[in-house]
């Protein structure tokens, strides 16, 4: 992973992406130069085949690349197979991950020939009795053997029809060797994923996307960037699903998300997202898209820049900026300034393709780029704007509209 980019353009100042092997996971890739994919998680009961159909399809339409479901039993597992040929018969394919957790060895054999990726959590997927105390070199031994054991009948299904695995450690499922060794730490949630990478490369397994949630953004931040670190000493250039897990709802929920992942990406760490929020799972796919948006990594609706209300402001800024929006928010890539003043309008709104400026009582001046094209009556200014951008060949009619 290279250092952060100081002399470059607004455009440019990033820091470079942590180097990542490319993992198929159906039709989509994670890693490598490939896009940040933005997933998330149906809540349905998959013995539900229509419920679940419907909401994946519509977490799918909501632009979800990649969708989760829960399997925590045989039957469960089995119930993939109608779901998927349902959403084949009546949608189309939805790259599909399973979530297994306690005791998942047989679950995850079962669910592997139905999803394109399969999530184990290395704390609770093999069952070891654990005990209280000093752990022997020998008893590591015998335990690693053990989950070794629990883990290659899965991986030969996954390797032999090319799907993949997410080795997804949690802080709060921790293995009681993993606290016994290291502690609830950080350390002890890397060692735990590094455990089960070095078991899946012994049996010659490699496509594999590596995840360390917390619900505290310090330790999740943390765990990745030491993960980083330390994989990446190892030649170990799995790609990271980054997220903070339990970030709750509302206002609060999102900030704790955008705080963890955002933080990580502009780092140039993660490789695909989920926000995990206690709603509606179709509303955590915009907060996906637009944390990926402000760092400049996907461009997937408009940009508008504008200033706060202040006491030079030559007209209603909330208002018109919301004039705006309501007519060109589906020009999707573009670029929109919408500045109160003459200030800092011009200067700050320098990497716009298009601004609306204050630029006397009553008079707005329109911009394409750095560049003033005309002033006209602020009741006319909206209209004017959307006239400029048809001008330049680059209006499209709203979605319906015809």
């Amino acid at each position: 992973m290279q250092t952060l980019n100081l002399t470059g353009s607004a455009q440019t100042l990033m820091a470079t992406r942590r180097h990542t092997r490319p993992v198929a996971v159906g039709s989509i890739v994670i890693g490598g130069n490939a896009p940040v994919v933005v997933q998330s998680m149906i809540n349905e009961d998959t013995l539900d085949t229509m419920g679940a159909v419907r909401a994946i399809r519509a977490l799918h339409e909501a632009g979800c690349e990649l969708v989760r479901v829960t399997v925590p039993s045989i039957k469960h597992a089995q119930a993939l197979g109608s779901i998927r040929e349902r959403l084949a018969d009546t949608y189309r394919h939805v790259p599909l991950v399973a979530d297994v957790h306690h005791e998942g060895g047989p679950i995850a054999l079962e669910v592997a020939r139905h999803v394109d990726k399969v999530r184990i959590n290395p704390g609770l997927f093999a069952y070891i009795r654990e005990r209280s105390g000093d752990y022997s070199a020998q008893e590591m031994a015998i335990t690693r053997a053990k989950i070794r054991e629990s883990l290659k009948p899965l991986v030969a299904v996954l390797a032999e029809s090319g799907k993949a695995m997410r080795i997804g450690v949690n802080h709060g499922s921790l293995s009681e060797r993993m606290l016994y060794l290291h502690g609830d730490t950080p350390l002890g949630m890397v060692e735990s994923a590094l455990e089960f990478v070095e078991l899946c490369e012994e049996l010659g397994f490699h496509n594999l996307v590596i995840s360390l949630k917390a619900s505290r953004v310090p330790v999740m931040v943390a765990a990745y960037r030491l993960a980083a670190q330390m994989f990446d000493a190892r030649g170990m250039n799995y790609p990271f699903h980054l997220g903070v897990t339990e970030a709750g709802d509302g206002e609060y929920g999102r900030i704790k998300s955008t705080a963890g992942i955002g933080t990580l990406l502009a780092e140039g760490i993660g490789d695909t997202i989920r926000v995990s929020l206690t709603e509606d799972p179709i509303k955590e796919i915009p907060v996906c898209y637009g944390i990926l948006q402000a760092l400049g990594l996907r461009k997937t609706m408009v940009e508008y820049v504008a200033c706060p209300s202040c006491g030079r402001t030559l007209f209603n800024l909330e208002k018109v900026l919301h004039e705006v929006r309501s007519v060109t928010n589906h020009l999707n890539g573009l670029d929109i300034a919408v500045m109160g003043c003459i200030v800092n309008g011009p200067g700050e709104m320098a990497d716009a393709d298009y601004g609306y400026v204050g630029k006397g009582p009553g008079i707005i001046a329109l911009y394409r780029g750095r560049d003033e094209i005309k002033r006209v009556p602020e009741a006319e200014g909206v209209a004017e704007l959307v006239k400029l951008i048809k001008t330049d060949g680059r209006w499209a009619d709203p979605p319906g509209s015809n």
